[in-house]
């Protein structure tokens, strides 16, 4: 299927669908591989790999890459799985219930290392203490679609509260971005939801600050990977390995060049406003929110795999090197 047609069938699917493609002038480059990179939503936990491409750091490989925003729990991974892009963002959990169902992913590279989640109170419903079963029980909860990561994360905290998805509290399954309009409109008086959405609501007077800090709750995660096939390994590895080194240089120049990477991230949310872009980027720097060498740790995937699998998203207990290469990795940070 062409990209004509996948864009066409995806927006039929409801999915929501933005591109971003490279500058001219990478392409003017003459690159020999073009790539597309499939992402849950466009958002500054990415901004990793957007650097990647407005420095031309793809482009030293020969690389061009253009970006499909699919906001589905499992859509952006259906997209690698059948050929019709070449990696996904999103946690390596995707990669065991593919493993589970036959299928071989891996992730290759490191973007987000924290669980960029937060949870935030509609005015006039903010928690009074951390008795946090007390406080959820028998609220409506506005979270992102099932089997994508804010999805999981909810219902790993729900278990640990000792408190039941289904009948203790309601959960509002809506897209990621959707997640304010539905704390707006009534439907939930809790929204689980990530930046820019949190500090846009905080400007908008929806809510107050987040009551509930995951990244430094949950500590180091594997939240945001890059994953591709098998398959793309074992036929072209030199097309993964520049991809690997793009990202690995993005986060390198992210957190060597915040003010730079700054500028970037202007371009790629140009409706943002200027404050609300600066607290977002702040708020992910205090949270340490990207990965700084593109390693997936061991411990970030415990984090990951028991979340999903106290939630009961994840039924086996699947091991990190089943879903994770690091080799791409450890070979472009001996070379820089």
């Amino acid at each position: 299927m062409n990209r004509r047609k996948f864009l066409q069938s995806t927006a039929t699917l409801g999915s929501g669908l933005g591109l971003a493609l490279a500058a001219p002038a990478l392409i003017a480059r003459a690159a020999t591989k073009e790539l597309l990179v499939a992402e849950p939503v466009h958002g500054t936990g990415y901004l990793p790999m957007y650097i990647a491409m407005a420095n031309g750091y793809f482009a030293e490989s020969d690389i061009v890459v253009k970006i499909v925003t699919i906001e589905t729990g499992g859509g952006h991974t259906n997209a690698v799985l059948s050929g019709q892009a070449f990696a996904f963002i999103g946690g390596p959990e995707h990669n065991a219930f593919a493993k589970a169902k036959g299928a071989e992913l891996r992730a290759v590279v490191h973007c987000v290392d924290r669980g960029n989640v937060y949870l935030c109170a509609a005015k006039g419903h903010d928690p009074k203490d951390m008795n946090w079963p007390a406080y959820f029980k028998g609220k409506a909860i506005a979270v992102g679609p099932y089997g994508g990561t804010p999805n999981s994360i909810m219902r790993y905290l729900l278990g640990k509260w000792q408190l039941d998805a289904k009948r203790d509290v309601t959960l509002i399954e809506v897209p990621n971005s959707a997640v304010p309009a539905a704390v707006r409109a009534g439907q939930a008086v809790i929204g689980n939801t990530t930046e820019p959405m949190v500090t846009q609501g905080v400007r908008q007077n929806l809510w107050s600050e987040p009551f509930f800090n995951v990244p430094k709750e949950l500590g180091p995660y594997a939240y945001s990977t890059i994953n591709v096939r098998l398959d793309s390994i074992q036929k072209e590895p030199e097309v993964v390995r520049g991809f690997v080194k793009g990202m690995v240089k993005g986060l390198k120049f992210l957190y060597a060049n915040p003010s730079e990477a700054a500028e970037i991230a202007k371009k790629q949310f140009p409706t943002m406003a200027l404050e609300d872009l600066k607290a977002t980027l702040d708020r992910s720097f205090k949270d340490q929110m990207w990965s700084k060498d593109g390693l997936i740790s061991k411990e970030a995937w415990a984090t990951g795999s028991a979340v999903v699998r106290e939630a009961g998203i994840l039924k086996t207990d699947v091991k990190y090197e089943e879903i994770i290469d690091m080799s791409f990795v450890e070979s472009v940070r001996a070379s820089l």
